[in-house]
């Protein structure tokens, strides 16, 4: 039997992302220029149209100055992160 990873919370990644831009005051205009991304991918992203990239998620981390972690770590907002001992 395959035992398959639990869904990845991608409602929790789009408000952390939207979080982080609200919390520096800056428009989606803004955090496009900060981040080299187009403002229709960042409109996207926080909508759930897309998911985006690893390198998309990395050029964002650094726009926002936080941890890749950090911005992706809501992904196992639902549950345990890989790695974490089961309690």
């Amino acid at each position: 039997m395959t035992i398959l990873p639990p869904d990845p919370d991608l409602l929790a990644l789009r408000v952390t992302l939207a979080r982080l831009r609200g919390e520096r005051g800056w428009t989606f205009d803004e955090l496009a220029r900060r981040s080299g991304l187009g403002r229709r991918t960042l409109i996207d992203l926080e909508h759930g149209h897309t998911t985006g990239s690893v390198t998309t998620w990395h050029a964002l981390a650094h726009a926002l100055d936080v941890s890749i972690d950090e911005l992706l770590g809501s992904l196992c907002a639902d549950h345990a992160p890989p790695g974490t001992p089961q309690l």
